[in-house]
């Protein structure tokens, strides 16, 4: 087998493992979290639009938002869609849907052990946080 088909046979076995992946860490997470993304989502959308007013002098929940779904969505999402609408027609948006709906307590639970495991900077007391350090505490491991 050449190198070019080894890669080729990873990336078609790779991708259902990761489609399957993520489908079942969206259902344990929304599972979990008691379906925090249905639950809470008028209350997301108070404290966006209300945010000013507690922001005290640090930056608003709009603004954390914004920077949220800047880092979220890119040139490759934007894209991605069309591409998925273009070939897949409306069962695409439908699997779309399910999958932007359980990614919600995906990222909710990544967003939640970022700041219980975020540690303070000596320096200039800011705090570190995220993937790598809640990983690093929270399962003892690097």
């Amino acid at each position: 087998m050449t190198a070019q088909g080894v890669v080729d046979f990873i990336n078609d076995n790779l991708t259902w493992i990761l489609i399957a992946f993520l489908l079942v860490a969206g259902l344990y997470f929304t599972v979990v979290t008691r379906g925090v993304q249905f639950r809470l989502f008028g209350t997301m959308w108070k404290v966006i639009f209300n945010s000013r007013s507690n922001a005290q002098g640090g930056i608003s929940s709009f603004q954390a938002f914004a920077i949220s779904l800047a880092s979220r969505v890119g040139t490759g999402n934007i894209v991605g869609v069309a591409i998925a609408l273009t070939l897949g027609g409306p069962g695409a948006v439908f699997w779309m849907w399910v999958m932007a709906l359980l990614g919600m307590a995906t990222a909710f639970t990544e967003a939640t052990l970022a700041q219980l495991y975020k540690v303070p900077h000596k320096e200039d007391g800011t705090f570190r946080g995220g993937p790598a350090y809640y990983i690093q505490s929270g399962l003892k491991s690097r």
